[in-house]
């Protein structure tokens, strides 16, 4: 099986780096992909997939599928790109490419090498004529709209056995750490305009409003809980003449913690925030609720055999020039950048002090497998799949050691020879991972005891509002 897995992965590894390079050369924010997720969905149909568009009514969503009967083994694709990250690959400076989005999260290397590993399934399956069904999700809106939540919502995933993802890294490991559950919501405040110096009192200020829930925000800071993150950006500051009292603004919030229900009495306290400033400045205020997304719940059972198929794969020895290319991405981190690097590795699911790096600048082995009960200080809407289907995930490293997330370099880097190794890595572990549990009916077995256990104590609610829909970036209505 491994040996089959392998040979087809190598065998198709020029094929897989011009899918990826094709998603990097057409970066689009959430719910945008449309050029991307097409060029997906036809590959899939290349590839002897049947293909269903449109699914949970996003456009740039949509379930590849083959074969049939069980086990129902998903692979998890994403494929939006940042806002902002527009940036030249392979360059060892910053340098614009004239784009104005960017892969600076890898999602180009993420949905191509979970479409990889499910093509080396069905490919498998296939050869041997077994049973079994492979589908591959393409997941639009990862960044900042929860796109995976509003297809669990609508059930997309409720007939699977498994789910497996992956994370570009500088990294290899387990992703064996829960995440923060948030909520994304629109404040919007409206007033009335007037001559800023000649009728001032007639004025009634949405910007002031806008202000002074900042203002208590960052005082309610101090009474949450330490792990609770708010963020926040202004989106509409009502203008740019000085001279007109602003009649409209807009602040959009991300509010974060380990749990969801801690998250609504944070959102709670928010609003009663955004009421008062409403009131001092006698504006009017509505509420637009964004998007929404769980914690990661691990499966620890299916966590241990993905780490033994990733231990199977191994990491591919890095070339000398590859290595001098490493050290000088390197050389462009910050001192701040390269002291964090491995609170960085930690929050992907590292366990180890970081010894076996030292004079290194690429991450040459697997980190031990060590079930965490610490708290990735990020967000995932993987953590919905989670609460319905037995999920588990890895990282690999795909970028140089200390190379944050949503940063130029890790852009640079997205078209490299250590990215696709990287992906291609990631594909072989979770391709077998897939098959073992096509082929082993026990551990099966254990991977949905686990799961169903949980769900007797945890009931899942979709932290989205049913009338709440996709929207794409910047583009709310007013």
């Amino acid at each position: 099986m491994k040996e089959f897995i392998e040979e087809y992965l190598k065998d198709h590894w020029k094929y897989f780096e011009e899918v990826s390079e094709f998603i990097y050369n057409h970066p689009e924010t959430r719910f945008e992909e449309y050029e991307s997720a097409e060029f997906l969905a036809i590959e899939c149909e290349k590839q002897g997939f049947s293909v269903e568009r449109n699914v949970a009514d996003i456009e740039t969503s949509f379930v590849a599928t083959y074969g049939s009967g069980k086990p129902v083994i998903g692979f998890l694709g994403e494929y939006d790109a940042l806002s902002g990250l527009g940036q030249k690959p392979n360059c060892l400076s910053y340098q614009p490419d004239g784009k104005e989005n960017g892969h600076g999260c890898g999602h180009n290397l993420l949905g191509t090498g979970s479409f990889a590993a499910a093509c080396a399934v069905k490919n498998y399956l296939e050869k041997n004529k077994l049973e079994g069904t492979v589908k591959f999700f393409g997941c639009a809106g990862e960044e900042g709209g929860s796109g995976k939540t509003f297809m669990v919502r609508e059930g997309v995933f409720d007939n699977l056995d498994i789910a497996l993802t992956w994370h570009p890294s500088p990294i290899n490991a387990i992703m064996s750490l829960s995440s923060l559950a948030n909520y994304q919501v629109y404040f919007r405040f409206k007033g009335t305009p007037s001559h800023a110096a000649n009728s001032p009192h007639l004025g009634r200020s949405a910007l002031d409003a806008v202000e002074l829930m900042n203002v208590g925000v960052n005082y309610l800071r101090e009474h949450v809980i330490e792990e609770a993150r708010i963020h926040y950006a202004v989106i509409n500051t009502g203008g740019v003449s000085p001279n007109v009292v602003q009649a409209d603004a807009e602040v959009l919030y991300l509010i974060r913690a380990p749990e969801i229900s801690v998250v609504d009495n944070i959102f709670k306290r928010i609003n009663k925030i955004a009421q008062g400033a409403a009131l001092m400045t006698e504006t009017e205020l509505s509420i637009h609720f964004d998007k929404a997304c769980s914690n990661y719940v691990p499966n620890r059972h299916l966590e241990q055999i993905l780490y033994e198929k990733f231990v199977e794969t191994g990491v591919e020895e890095f070339t000398e020039e590859e290595k001098s290319f490493a050290e000088k991405m390197w050389n462009t981190l910050t001192d701040e950048e390269k002291n964090n690097f491995l609170g960085m590795a930690k929050g992907f699911g590292y366990h180890g002090d970081g010894k076996e790096f030292r004079g290194k600048y690429l991450a040459d082995t697997i980190s031990t497998y060590v079930p965490s009960r610490e708290i990735l200080k990020g967000s995932t809407d993987v953590g919905d799949v989670s609460w319905v289907v037995p999920t588990a995930q890895l990282s690999s490293a795909t970028s140089v050691l200390g190379t944050s997330l949503h940063s130029w370099q890790m852009t640079a880097q997205g078209l490299t020879s250590i990215a696709n190794k990287g992906m291609l890595r990631a594909a072989q572990a979770m391709a077998l991972t897939g098959l073992h549990i096509l082929q082993s009916p026990e551990d099966l077995q254990k991977v949905k005891e686990e799961f169903e256990e949980f769900k007797k104590e945890n009931p899942y609610t979709c932290p989205i509002p049913q009338d709440v829909k996709p929207s794409k970036l910047n583009k709310n209505k007013k």
